[in-house]
């Protein structure tokens, strides 16, 4: 998408200042160019001469920005993010396979895990009338 805008934005720019004298985009490369470098390095693209290319430029260099630096803060929190979900996932994955594997458990494994499952339950009860707001701390 950014590629997409920088090729319109550069085409509009293009068309607009061709014509204009002193405008230092004669052409579509260079109007290119202009979009790199004034999205990029504010500073080094030479000023649009017409009020109309510097607001097709303005627009570029806000929307181009954004969707750049957007793209960049999305992908880093995703990253740092993804491990903090995942322990759940594998949890919630191990108990529904164990929960398929439940047909081939003999008489002893499935009191075993009657047992396993009423602790995991009184230890859940425990924990949530620990963090319930009208608990007071022993």
């Amino acid at each position: 998408m950014l590629i997409t805008l920088w090729l319109i934005f550069s085409l509009g720019l293009y068309l607009v200042e061709r014509g204009i004298a002193g405008s230092s985009i004669k052409s579509y490369s260079e109007a290119l160019y202009w979009g790199v470098a004034a999205f990029s390095t504010a500073g080094i693209a030479d000023t649009p001469v017409s009020g109309f290319a510097r607001l097709i430029g303005g627009v570029w260099i806000v929307l181009g920005s954004l969707l750049f630096f957007g793209t960049i803060v999305a992908t880093v929190t995703t990253y740092f993010m993804r491990p903090m979900q995942r322990p759940h996932k594998k949890i919630i994955d191990t108990i529904e396979y164990n929960l398929e594997q439940l047909d081939a458990l003999s008489l002893d494994e499935l009191d075993l895990l009657k047992e396993t499952v009423d602790g995991l339950i009184a230890h859940v009860e425990q924990l949530k009338a620990k963090h319930s707001p009208d608990h007071t701390p022993e």
